[in-house]
């Protein structure tokens, strides 16, 4: 039997080829405040799916200018930006990998020049104070994640993943600690989600893939949001047709959790067996029996790997080798990949 974790799997409308994700993760690389793509994320996501990387998740992309963590960040607030997505996806799918996006918005950690956005004029530690969305400033956004999801099909990308994590501006949003208001999006737990509810909406009316969510599973604070309460969004996120939800945590305050190897993984087994939703586990995961084992026991259906893809390329060919299990890798390659050429003196 085929180890789960080099098994293809079917989401949505698409049959990804393994259970291997990239993990989007920030590269700050790209250059005069454009948002374009650059030969570094060429360089860079390719390589992973040479690698054999099933899922390659864009990182982090501004929605609006202003939305942008840093000056560096990719966006996709123009229909400028296509061209360089597009290219990026076909060659990722040339290599036999899928490809997908994260739509974001910065809010109150944004340190572009200019206002800054959040649902409360509260400030994240030092920085700057943002400036309390008024209901157009809400329209706007939600309008903005709609368009970026547009052009995200017309540049190729399989997935869209919804950026609602991290402290950003969905985050924000969704716990009251960052959270004050007392209107329609503020108050109860319920209405924090109306703004996450309507991006889903929106990006749903013009987009027929597999649909993401990163969350913050929790806050790490008595007073803010717990798994508990992302078990109750990611029912509300099932219902209005959200394929998977990414389980990371933390950011909405500047608290260090406890971290070990795995230490997010009980977070999106608890989504995914309360929720009765998919899951993807991230954090620390270095190792191809330990997401083997995450995935055998259910509890989790797709491994996000973020630093072991920045240390090594080739990961998936590391796991396989660790689990005793032959993968294809590029023909290029072939005298030095396959594990039975590698291993032939085992036979």
């Amino acid at each position: 039997m085929k180890l789960k974790l080099f098994s293809p799997f079917k989401i949505s409308n698409i049959t990804l080829k393994n259970r291997i994700v990239m993990s989007p993760m920030c590269q700050f690389s790209s250059h005069e405040k454009d948002g374009k793509i650059q030969d570094w994320h060429l360089t860079h996501y390719i390589s992973r799916a040479v690698g054999q990387v099933g899922l390659i998740i864009v990182e982090s992309t501004a929605v609006t200018p202003q939305g942008r963590i840093s000056d560096k960040d990719l966006g996709i607030w123009s229909d400028k930006h296509i061209k360089g997505f597009n290219k990026l996806s076909r060659m990722v799918h040339h290599q036999g990998a899928h490809i997908g996006i994260q739509l974001a918005h910065a809010g109150r950690k944004a340190t572009v020049d200019g206002d800054i956005f959040s649902p409360s004029a509260v400030p994240f530690e030092k920085m700057k104070t943002p400036i309390e969305m008024s209901k157009k400033d809400i329209k706007e956004v939600i309008q903005a994640f709609k368009d970026g999801a547009v052009r995200a099909k017309k540049a190729g990308f399989d997935v869209i993943e919804i950026h609602a994590a991290h402290g950003y501006l969905i985050n924000e949003f969704l716990s009251p600690l960052s959270n004050l208001r007392q209107d329609e999006y503020g108050g109860t737990k319920i209405k924090r989600y109306r703004f996450l509810k309507e991006i889903i909406d929106a990006v749903n009316q013009v987009w027929d893939g597999p649909l993401f969510v990163r969350i913050s599973a929790t806050d790490y604070h008595s007073e803010g949001n717990s798994v508990n309460d992302y078990v109750e969004y990611a029912k509300l996120m099932k219902n209005q047709g959200v394929d998977l939800v990414d389980c990371s945590s933390g950011a909405v305050l500047n608290i260090k959790p406890n971290v070990y190897p795995g230490y997010q993984v009980k977070l999106a087994e608890e989504v995914k067996k309360r929720a009765t939703i998919m899951t993807g586990a991230v954090g620390l995961i270095t190792s191809g029996l330990q997401a083997e084992e995450i995935l055998s026991n259910d509890r989790s259906d797709l491994i996000f790997i973020g630093r072991e893809l920045l240390r090594d390329p080739y990961w998936p060919r590391v796991a396989a080798d660790e689990l005793g299990t032959p993968i294809d890798g590029p023909n290029q390659y072939d005298r030095s990949w396959s594990w039975k050429i590698r291993y032939k003196h085992l036979d």
